[in-house]
């Protein structure tokens, strides 16, 4: 259960987050411009590609995969841009082996000289990558690595003639409170993935993969400094979106519904940092597919009795059981709806909103914004009443923007400062010594 009373205090929060995750929030704005700026003179600046690449691959593992998700939600359509998972090697003499070392990465059958295969990863020590890339030069493909200078990933870029691109990681590694290290599992700090991301976004732009010239990138590090001020710890609560939003998913399961791809990468980067920061699950889905795969999940175990009288009820004795809450993820909000930028993101929202046949914006008329869709905003509409219909809250954070980077960028920031407040403020956190884990109970 969250305690308010650490949110309001900036000094409370400063004693509860001895990992400095909020000061790593606040700077990656500025983890955006070094990024560039570096790989500029790592010798980006002086590539001239002989033509689009037939596909780009990226591969990497926990945050660096989800810089690939965002890469791939922000391509252009020109050529497909894929997502490298890794398997596991097989350990059959059950020998202990560390988790980076057991990671393999393989390339499609087909995949060959006219591919871009890109490794991000924020230590450059994995040797399935490594091998990845030198499986892409028997291929010939053209190979690019993100990842520290001087790291096993970066010299084999170079072996395998090559660009490496260096990764400068934001700080000290956070020190996270479990007694129990998962051998070289890396712990990442926030601001890792847009030290990855953006070198990545450079390159892609440059070969035209993706949409996200020098331009796109820089207003995407200004709304990542906006939000580190709108979200400083020194606002009043409910002054503040992220800690209002960290406020009502406490004790809350949140159900991430997004509506498109860039939507689904925030909703997927979201669930991390709210595992990873709070502790707390989460669930993504996408619309339409949500409305029919997760409606059991309205109807369930955690779905309010409809029999119950809820003016009645002792909520006293309710218990700690989680809440259901669906959070709408999209892009061109209604002006209307969202037309005071001190209204609470997650305000719970009526089922529909009638309009004039022909209004702009109404099913019958053009849309609002650039990326909106008379049937984008009537799903929208039917997730609304499905949630209702079964009792469940509805919350909704959505970005104007019509750069699809910006859009990624502002959600992803707000959505990270809430996942470090609920965090910070969950009940017996703040006085929990760094290194230590809560006894059993």
């Amino acid at each position: 259960m969250i305690e308010e009373r650490v949110l309001d205090s900036p000094e409370e929060l400063a004693r509860a987050d001895d990992t400095g995750i909020l000061l790593d929030l606040a700077s990656a704005g500025a983890a955006v411009r070094t990024a560039v700026r570096l790989a500029g003179e790592a010798g980006l600046d002086r590539l001239n590609p002989e033509g689009r690449p037939r596909a780009v691959f990226v591969a990497g593992h926990g945050t660096a995969a989800l810089a690939g998700e965002l890469l791939a939600a922000l391509g252009n359509g020109s050529c497909p841009v894929t997502v490298l998972r890794p398997t596991s090697a097989d350990d059959s003499a059950g020998s202990a082996i560390a988790f980076t070392s057991a990671l393999l990465w393989n390339l499609p059958g087909w995949a060959g000289p006219s591919d871009l295969l890109i490794a991000l990863s924020t230590t450059g020590a994995e040797p399935g990558l490594v091998s990845l890339l030198e499986q892409g030069y028997a291929r010939g493909c053209s190979n690019v690595a993100v990842a520290p200078a001087d790291s096993p990933l970066s010299e084999a870029a170079l072996q395998t003639r090559g660009l490496p691109l260096p990764f400068v990681a934001p700080g000290e590694a956070p020190r996270y409170r479990t007694a129990f290290p998962e051998g070289d599992l890396p712990r990442e700090l926030p601001s890792s993935l847009w030290s990855l991301l953006a070198p990545a976004l450079a390159l892609t732009d440059r070969v035209g993969a993706v949409d996200a010239a020098p331009a796109s990138v820089q207003a995407a590090a200004d709304r990542l400094d906006e939000a580190a001020v709108r979200c400083r710890p020194g606002a009043e609560t409910y002054g503040n979106p992220a800690k209002t939003l960290a406020v009502q998913l406490d004790e809350v399961l949140p159900l991430l519904w997004s509506d498109g791809p860039c939507t689904a990468a925030v909703a997927l980067r979201f669930a991390a940092a709210l595992a990873d920061l709070a502790g707390r699950p989460a669930v993504c889905a996408t619309l339409p597919e949500a409305l029919s795969t997760q409606q059991g999940l309205l109807a369930g175990r955690l779905a309010p009795d409809p029999d119950e009288d809820d003016f009645f009820r002792d909520r006293a004795e309710d218990g700690a059981e989680l809440r259901l809450k669906v959070l709408l993820l999209h892009r061109s909000p209604e002006p209307e709806q969202f037309a005071d930028p001190s209204a609470d993101p997650l305000a719970d929202q009526p089922a529909d909103r009638p309009e004039e046949p022909g209004a702009p914006g109404a099913w019958g008329g053009p849309a609002r914004g650039a990326s909106r869709r008379p049937t984008s905003r009537r799903i929208l509409a039917r997730a609304r009443r499905l949630a209702t219909d079964h009792q469940i809250a509805v919350g909704e954070l959505a970005s104007a923007r019509p750069d699809g980077l910006e859009a990624i960028a502002e959600l992803i920031a707000l959505t990270d400062f809430a996942a470090a407040y609920l965090g910070l403020a969950a009940s017996g956190t703040a006085d929990l010594p760094a290194g230590t884990a809560p006894a059993d109970t």
